[in-house]
């Protein structure tokens, strides 16, 4: 009952908060964690104790690293791995090393320096991922980035928890224990991906056979926290345990069943987590030291953020990218909190510096949302700098500088942004239709990779009017957008609009939110996921009811019609005859009514053979309310039909007065 009695506490205060932030636009993390501040033994005392709460918000980071698994792939992990490898090992090796050597330097030596260090290298895995989620941008260039270097983060965890005690004096042999760590982790991967190869398989056909979502929700919920508890029995963490399971079953035919069904509890465990962080902050001790607590903060978020920008470049990304990622991982983790433990049992961490480090690391986790709510303006000024092409464009091997420039002279040609699933698929539709095309990426692996198979691919940010001009945009006839990240599409769409004014450009997003902000920038044509993937899907439906295919056409042309207008609940308006012609000069199109007696009447086309006579073409013809588009010759015209004419201005004016006159008056 006293666990009850502190969850209803937490979860109705925090209800009453969210909807609070939610008024004043603040992010809903904050919210949970503010809640936490509240509830707390610092804050109103309404929780004496938060290790239930704790043990709760544990779950909520293992569920969502089984999340983020299930909607990841192994693929998409291979891909990343010189992300994950150099990336994350020069993140949290550079880190250490200038927060020791600035410790060091401050406090005379001391036994706490490394140990610092280890914890201010280590960002939130659980509030970046969530945020990315949430601002749908952990596909980004920037959010693969967060996502490799945090997963090197959690492993990296391990051996800092097995310096540490060494470093305390009560540690054992170092050689030792890395070489059993080593040995189970050998073993939990072989054992991972023998149960992926040859039992989960059988298994999940057997509990969907079933046809129960009690079953397969239990066998999801086992196989999560099973593998989650194996790695933390071999000594590695739970949430990398979790990730684990969910790139597992990802694999599998089941993974979208398996995430629909396991959301809910991730959101609420997920909710608890942020709470359990508020509770760490003692709200007394920063007020009486709030300009130490805003001081480190301040210095610990720039060191941060310097640093992860600074291996971002390294990595050959844009300096766009770069700031972006930098600020977003600029924040102290939760892991860092068990490592605080760790160094207070051992006698590492003691007095005031317990409070301070986590006043110090709950406010960074709380400003993470307003950081990355910034962070594209940010990053957007930053690329304006006066700054040497290299670093704005993005460091890149010679050798790949010099194959960017043997790209053969194109025209007419297509040119493919981002080379994901989509990407690849129309690069290869291009191939084989004898297309020429260009494909602009900026992932520097890729690149290099594509080159060696003959893909006329460049590295670079398609927002840069210089790598535009490198691939030729201006002689391109279509370009076309691949790329999910809203704002990066909506950079580029702009961009490419302001280069080349009259290519056609298509551009790919995920929501029917975004196509009116896209077209307003300059987009012909927007492929919004969510229409698109709904109309293949009732398309299908509908053939197996055998339904005629031509009513299924007419029904996806209405489908697409009331969706593209519905944006917003505005209308986009449709292309008019004046649109075109605005930009052809001295066209015109008129409609008149055939009188009789007339030029026209009870003739027809064919006969009056207007476009030699008049210079003047029939579009169309409507009679008795019914449209006759692009009539054919035969077509006789008779009183009362309305007449719709395009040709040259002086030529209208010319014709329209023969219209008017009686048939003998017209041909004199």
């Amino acid at each position: 009952m006293h666990t009850l009695a502190d969850l209803l506490i937490v979860l109705t205060l925090a209800v009453g908060v969210i909807l609070a932030c939610h008024r004043i636009k603040i992010p809903p993390i904050v919210g949970f964690l503010i809640t936490g501040c509240l509830a707390g033994p610092y804050g109103l005392g309404l929780v004496k104790t938060s290790e239930d709460v704790n043990f709760l918000a544990e779950l909520g980071v293992v569920l969502l690293l089984f999340s983020i698994g299930l909607e990841f792939s192994l693929s998409e992990l291979v891909r990343i791995r010189r992300i994950v490898l150099l990336g994350g090992g020069l993140q949290v090796l550079i880190t250490t090393a200038v927060v020791w050597a600035l410790v060091t330097f401050a406090f005379r030596g001391g036994s706490f320096s490394l140990p610092m260090g280890f914890m201010l290298a280590l960002s939130s895995t659980a509030i970046v991922l969530k945020t990315l989620q949430d601002r749908m941008e952990l596909e980004s260039a920037h959010g693969q980035m967060c996502l490799g270097i945090l997963l090197f983060q959690d492993v990296a965890v391990v051996p800092m928890m097995l310096l540490i005690p060494l470093l305390g004096g009560s540690g054992e042999n170092l050689s030792r224990a890395v070489g059993i760590l080593a040995l189970k982790s050998a073993g939990i991967f072989l054992f991972v991906f023998l149960t992926q190869r040859y039992v989960l398989p059988r298994v999940l056909h057997i509990v969907a056979a079933t046809r129960s979502r009690e079953v397969f929700l239990l066998t999801a919920v086992v196989f999560c926290f099973g593998v989650a508890w194996i790695t933390s029995s071999a000594g590695l963490s739970l949430s990398l345990g979790a990730f684990l399971a969910g790139l597992v079953l990802s694999e599998s035919e089941y993974s979208h069943q398996t995430l629909a069904q396991m959301l809910p509890f991730k959101d609420l465990f997920t909710s608890l987590f942020f709470v359990s962080v508020g509770m760490t902050l003692n709200l007394s001790f920063v007020v009486h030291h709030w300009v130490t607590v805003v001081s480190l903060t301040l210095l610990a978020m720039a060191i941060k953020a310097i640093v992860c920008l600074l291996v971002v470049l390294i990595l050959g990304y844009p300096l766009r990218t770069a700031v972006h990622t930098g600020l977003i991982l600029a924040q102290i983790g939760e892991f860092s909190f068990v490592l605080c433990t760790v160094c207070i049992a051992h006698g590492i961490l003691v007095g005031e510096h317990v409070p301070l480090f986590l006043a110090v690391s709950t406010v960074t986790m709380m400003v993470t949302p307003f950081l990355a709510a910034v962070a594209p303006r940010a990053a957007e000024r930053a690329s304006r700098w006066p700054l040497p092409q290299k670093v704005l464009l993005g460091f890149s091997s010679p050798s790949l500088k010099k194959e960017n420039q043997t790209l053969p002279p194109l025209t007419n040609h297509l040119i493919i942004v981002g080379y994901g699933p989509v990407g690849r698929n129309l690069a290869r539709a291009a191939k084989s239709a004898g297309i020429p095309y260009a494909v602009v990426e900026m992932n520097p692996a890729t690149v290099k990779q594509e080159k060696k198979k003959g893909e006329p691919i460049v590295f670079g940010d398609a927002s840069e009017g210089t790598l535009l001009e490198h691939v030729s945009v201006k002689e391109a006839k279509v370009v076309c957008v691949s790329l999910a990240d809203p704002a990066t599409v909506r950079r580029i769409t702009a961009a490419v609009r302001a280069v080349a004014p009259a290519v056609y450009l298509i551009v790919r997003t995920r929501f029917l939110s975004e196509v009116r902000k896209l077209t307003a920038l300059g987009a012909n044509e927007v492929i919004p996921e969510e229409l698109e993937t709904s109309i293949e899907i009732f398309a299908r439906v509908l053939t197996k009811y055998l339904v005629p295919r031509e009513e299924i056409e007419q029904l996806i042309a209405r489908v697409r019609l009331d969706g593209y207008q519905s944006v917003e609940g505005e209308p986009i308006p449709a292309i008019q005859w004046c649109d075109i012609l605005s930009d052809v000069p001295d066209m015109e199109v008129r409609s008149t009514r055939v009188t009789p007696g007339s030029l026209l009447a009870e003739k027809t086309i064919g006969e009056l053979n207007l476009r030699k006579n008049w210079g003047v073409t029939v579009l169309a013809v409507r009679r008795d309310g019914q449209w006759r588009p692009n009539p054919g010759p035969d077509l006789r015209l008779k009183p009362g039909d309305v007449v719709i004419l395009l040709g040259r201005t002086n030529d209208l004016i010319k014709f329209y007065p023969r219209l008017m006159a009686p048939t003998s008056a017209a041909k004199g």
